[in-house]
């Protein structure tokens, strides 16, 4: 298999990158007792705001990535890859973007964050280089906070 690549999203594919979001987060909504913060979002301000990449196929989004510049640093807000999809390398392909993105960009680190509940994405972060730098509640999420030196 091909293994597809990343494009910037255009405002298009808001629409498809919320339908992805949808079903990649909505299997955590009875974990965490309530739709997590991805789920919130507005995409087509997500799209017209900040650093938004996608793969798709067909058409379909597959997978969504977003950076954030916050704090000095650049933030990976969101990964999303559509379930029927996982385990083909679609998450890892987007994962390996931003850090190529936060590279080229002049950053030598990327944060990420994930819910405290969503213990199997921490345990994935750590493997491929993560380290944990904090732990807070925001917007009613509590959030732990990774780093990756790049």
């Amino acid at each position: 298999m091909t293994l597809l690549e990343p494009r910037s999203a255009t405002a298009g594919d808001a629409t498809g990158i919320a339908a992805c979001v949808r079903a990649a987060y909505s299997p955590y909504i009875e974990r965490i007792g309530q739709a997590p913060g991805p789920m919130l979002d507005d995409y087509d301000q997500v799209v017209r705001d900040h650093w938004v990449h996608v793969i798709e196929e067909d058409g379909e989004i597959l997978g969504a990535l977003v950076l954030i510049e916050k704090d000095g640093g650049l933030l990976l807000d969101n990964v999303a890859v559509v379930p029927s999809r996982h385990g083909e390398g679609i998450g890892r392909r987007l994962l390996e973007h931003a850090e190529s993105e936060a590279c080229r960009l002049g950053y030598r680190d990327l944060d990420l964050y994930t819910h405290e509940r969503m213990t199997e994405n921490i345990a994935m972060y750590e493997r491929i280089g993560y380290v944990e730098v904090d732990r807070r509640t925001e917007h009613g999420f509590p959030r732990v906070y990774m780093r990756k030196r790049l």
